[in-house]
């Protein structure tokens, strides 16, 4: 099904470096110099007293073992509770991920393939068309329907190649119709309700041809949903958040004693985008959001994060096997496959886009950082990586939605610093 030389090609970038280690010749794993760590710290308190975020958690576990695990500050400054493990975080974007193993737990079931097209599932999926702005002689810009030239496939869904922008004004004419459809204000909205608002609007691109960040995870949930039978909710904490010990992994924080955990940004920094505000975990959902819906705890992420750079399992039981995790994390946009970029590429120009994650494809100038580590972030400031080559994950949770980008840099910068790459 994944295709023989592409399976290969993806052991070979998952396992080439960092499945090589049992051998004599094998290249040994950096490790962390204290002075280059005590930087890491010195920075997040920095921009902690700077007034950036009220606090932080940064864990970097390598060998299955934390190598660094540091609290700072307070979850909110209105409340001025001490950051502890038992934070809970809104993950966003890192929600992503997490949709994307149950969709690739189907797959291995022989439930779902990555070359189905998406209407097997969502009929209405087989009706739509791509809008297409046209210009006239005399100046005026309309939008105009064309029709696929191919379906929309599961894998485009997870590679973020299937035409389906979030929608944001300034963007063009299908940005616009998504921005005023406000498929992000009616949070009593089901993941079935939402994909039918979805497939009534037209494609940013012609499937296949367009990395275009937007609403695919939220369509692969409800793909989950339609398979299984259940909630994604619920086939998540059955299949994975349940028996990997996510305890505190959901929608929303249902239990009002767990309110106190919740962190929050600075009261000045708490919008998304233009149109949306960071939003409140407390509120009930009906929407159980695949691409963006999940909080959680750094203890329940590292949890996920770590059954990841095991090949699929954790504590002696598989999730996925070895080969489903190297396909996730090898390159789905490459050269070759001629899907374009534009100056919205949030994965950067070192990297390219697997199945779910960004996937490092080259080294960035003047540094020696890992080919093949793949991650992924949030737009409330959390973001996570894997390291196969050091046996290495990295988890940061704060929330700081207008500084994210700069920190997560820089953070990233300091700890492969703090290893001499």
């Amino acid at each position: 099904m994944f295709g023989r030389r592409a399976l290969i090609a993806a052991l070979v970038l998952l396992f080439g470096v960092a499945g090589a280690k049992a051998g004599p010749e094998a290249r040994k794993a950096h490790s962390f110099s204290p002075e280059g760590l005590a930087k890491v710290s010195d920075y997040i308190r920095n921009e902690i007293v700077a007034g950036t975020f009220p606090g932080a958690i940064l864990l970097l576990q390598q060998h299955g073992k934390p190598v660094y695990c540091e609290n700072f500050g307070v979850r909110d400054i209105a409340t001025e509770i001490s950051m502890s493990a038992d934070t809970i975080f809104r993950l966003y974007s890192m929600s992503k991920p997490v949709t994307t193993v149950l969709a690739m737990m189907l797959v291995e079931e022989g439930k779902l393939s990555l070359d189905d097209p998406v209407s097997k599932y969502i009929p209405a999926f087989g009706k739509m068309k791509v809008g297409v702005e046209k210009k006239a002689e005399d100046g005026k810009v309309s939008l105009e329907l064309e029709p696929l030239n191919r379906a929309v496939t599961i894998k485009d869904l997870m590679r973020h190649t299937a035409g389906l922008p979030y929608g944001y004004y300034g963007g063009g004419p299908v940005n616009k119709l998504y921005a005023d459809a406000g498929l992000f204000d009616n949070k009593a909205l089901t993941n079935a309700e939402l994909v039918a608002k979805i497939a009534a609007l037209p494609l940013a691109e012609q499937p296949g041809t367009n990395w275009d960040y937007g609403l695919s995870t939220d369509v692969l949930g409800r793909i989950v949903e339609v398979i299984s039978g259940k909630t994604l909710f619920a086939f998540a904490k059955e299949r994975l958040l349940d028996p990997l010990g996510m305890t505190d992994t959901a929608y929303y924080v249902a239990d009002p004693a767990k309110w106190p955990r919740i962190a929050e940004p600075m009261p000045k920094d708490r919008a998304i985008s233009p149109m949306t505000q960071i939003r409140d975990p407390r509120q009930p959902l009906k929407w159980e959001s695949g691409g963006g819906g999940m909080v959680g705890t750094i203890g329940d992420y590292a949890r996920f994060s770590q059954m990841l750079l095991n090949g699929g399992t954790y504590d002696g039981r598989r999730y996925l096997k070895p080969e489903t995790i190297a396909l996730m994390a090898s390159d789905h946009i490459g050269p070759e496959t001629k899907v374009a970029r534009d100056q919205n590429y949030y994965p950067g120009s070192s990297s390219g886009f697997g199945l779910g994650f960004a996937v490092r494809t080259s080294v960035p100038p003047g540094t020696s950082w890992p080919l093949g580590e793949y991650r992924w972030d949030g737009v409330g400031g959390t973001f996570f990586f894997i390291d196969p080559e050091d046996d290495l994950f990295g988890i940061f949770m704060v929330q700081t939605p207008s500084q994210r980008g700069r920190i997560q840099l820089a953070l990233k910068t300091l700890i492969y610093q703090a290893m001499g790459r």
